[in-house]
């Protein structure tokens, strides 16, 4: 059974490179998470939120992928998309444009929110964030975004990149409001410890790790490193708050994937207390 595993494995990657530029919808897989929380008021009992991140646009992603990934998260009719970092690799005005077509496509019923990676810093941020915008994306720079139902209200926090050093806590915490729950974004998973201090929030949700790009049998992924040797892929209790790694669309430098999927994240948000199998 592992050596056919494997070998499956191999011949997807195969099948991955010989098909380079090319959409297929098996590369991507759409992972369930529900949420439960007593903090959560019953006009969000069912809300759902998908959550996509490290595009890489211009790596082994390209644009007609990324459209792709687009029509799947909008045939999920979320209520809101989450894009959590890393959306380029390198300056290029052409995948800036590329990027502000491909996401000004999303159609979630509320909004479309984003804080940005380390790589959007070392790219250029004001150029991502240029393209975001025009795409009708609301970039969190350590800032809250309210969802409001009636007289209840759900929050959408987003801290700037803690790898760069431009996250600030303090600035998000002045905004919060401690009798609604919150959800924070954060492109590295390990500001989880700094986040669960905070007791409006419910969860986290990051990216960063691509999931190490491969995992062993048993072992969720030996590849773990700067921001996230502690969380660096699926879910964790961090305190009374849930950790989510979501394990990329895109790739960087290493191209190749090893029992490690392209994830589409889809959030469920209940009112019952969640508890971890």
């Amino acid at each position: 059974m592992k050596f056919r595993y494997d070998l499956q494995t191999f011949m997807n990657n195969a099948r991955t490179l010989l098909n380079m530029g090319k959409f297929n919808p098996k590369h991507f897989k759409i992972v369930d998470l529900v949420i439960s929380s007593n903090k959560l008021p019953g006009e969000f009992d069912g809300y759902k939120i998908v959550q996509i991140t490290d595009i890489h646009l211009g790596q082994w992603l390209n644009k007609e992928k990324l459209d792709g990934v687009v029509q799947i998260i909008n045939n999920l009719e979320p209520d809101c998309v989450v894009l959590t970092g890393d959306f380029l690799s390198y300056q290029a005005n052409e995948y800036l444009n590329q990027l502000t077509d491909s996401l000004s496509k999303l159609q979630p019923k509320d909004v479309t929110l984003s804080v940005l990676g380390n790589h959007d810093h070392w790219t250029n941020p004001e150029a991502v964030r240029w393209a975001l915008r025009n795409a009708g994306v609301i970039n969190l720079d350590n800032d809250i975004y309210t969802i409001k139902r009636g007289s209840d209200k759900l929050q959408i926090a987003g801290v700037d990149s803690i790898t760069v050093g431009y996250d600030d806590i303090k600035k998000v915490e002045s905004k919060l409001d401690y009798d609604a729950p919150a959800i924070m974004l954060a492109h590295e998973p390990d500001f989880a410890d700094t986040t669960a201090k905070l007791k409006p929030f419910i969860l986290q949700l990051s990216g960063h790790s691509h999931g190490g790009q491969f995992e062993l049998p048993g072992i969720r992924t030996p590849i773990r490193g700067r921001n996230f040797r502690k969380y660096p892929v699926d879910t964790y209790q961090v305190g009374d708050m849930i950790q989510y790694t979501n394990r990329g669309i895109g790739t960087n430098s290493f191209w190749f994937r090893i029992n490690s999927f392209y994830e589409i994240t889809r959030i469920t948000l209940k009112t019952k207390k969640y508890h971890l199998n």
